[in-house]
């Protein structure tokens, strides 16, 4: 019986003083942290996407504090949290342009013919992993649907009819995840522009002209029409394929109209008038001469005049 309570009395003060010695080592390494961190991540809508480039919005929250939010923005939240933000840390900062996720390929199924079958894993990493896809064209969309397996937001959905993804402006929140998603880098963050107006091209093929028409209907040629057309230097063509730098273009739709594949779309803008040509004075001098020629002319009746003869 003695045994019993020695070892359970030696057992109890061992306890304390391990938990003495715990409690003197964790008041003297303890960190202390800034209360604001809380309140950031209180801000923040706690969707822990990565679209900031932080691991979460802890993280993000805080980088906030420590670092200022010079380098920091938060995709979800948009202006209106970076601004809440900004000011429970007495700090100013501009409004962010907004953007959206836009699919740089028009290789859809009508565009762009199958010549083999993938029978295998239904993910665009592992296809693009193996070969270049089941089209001709090694750069094009391969629709598994990675980027939309990635989006929390239900932003971007892949169309069986097409086989191409769809993003949906009113849920995109232009975190990136879809961008980082995508093996063939088809994905692209751009501003969505002024009445959610873009233009941008949707191809990525670095083939040569023919080589590319012969994957893809609708694939950039690199003939630099767009660039020629271009006042605003906007438009740079590399390796046979344009490019499109939405913070130079002016939209005024000049390289949509004169590129021969139609691979330069244009997004939200309202249907182009035919443009009527001015009447000359020598258009409408052929048009009354050809007038005059059609008329048919109109013959007048003689009219007959009797004489009458006196009887002698």
């Amino acid at each position: 019986m003695n045994t019993i309570i020695f070892t359970i009395a030696t057992l109890s003060v061992l306890g304390l003083l391990l938990a003495i010695v715990l409690y003197i080592i964790a008041q003297k390494f303890k960190v202390e942290e800034d209360p604001r961190i809380d309140t950031v991540e209180a801000l923040l809508p706690g969707a822990n996407c990565g679209g900031c480039g932080k691991a979460g919005c802890r993280a993000f929250a805080e980088a906030a504090v420590k670092e200022g939010l010079t380098s920091l923005f938060c995709p979800v939240g948009g202006n209106a949290v970076m601004q809440a933000v900004a000011q429970a840390l007495g700090q100013t900062i501009e409004d962010k342009a907004p953007q959206i996720a836009v699919l740089r390929c028009s290789g859809s199924c009508s565009n762009r013919k199958k010549t083999n079958v993938y029978d295998g894993i239904s993910s665009c990493a592992a296809i693009a992993s193996l070969y270049g896809g089941e089209t001709d064209c090694l750069f094009g969309c391969l629709g598994k649907g990675d980027c939309e397996a990635v989006c929390q937001f239900g932003a971007i959905k892949v169309n069986q009819q097409t086989g191409l993804p769809e993003v949906d402006q009113d849920k995109c929140t232009a975190c990136g995840a879809c961008v980082k998603a995508c093996p063939k880098l088809l994905l692209e963050l751009r501003n969505k522009g002024p009445k959610d107006r873009r233009i941008y091209v949707a191809c990525r093929n670095k083939e040569k002209g023919a080589v590319a028409r012969k994957g893809c209907l609708v694939a950039c040629i690199g003939c630099g029409k767009c660039a020629k057309e271009c006042a605003f230097e906007a438009i740079t063509v590399e390796t046979n394929l344009a490019y499109i730098d939405y913070t130079k273009c002016r939209m005024c739709r000049k390289c949509v109209a004169v590129c021969p594949t139609g691979a330069i779309h244009e997004v939200n803008f309202p249907p182009r008038v035919a443009a009527v040509k001015p009447a000359t004075e020598a258009s409408v001098s052929a048009s009354a001469s050809e007038a005059a020629k059609q008329a048919v002319p109109v013959q007048k009746e003689e009219k007959k005049v009797e004489i009458p003869v006196q009887k002698q």
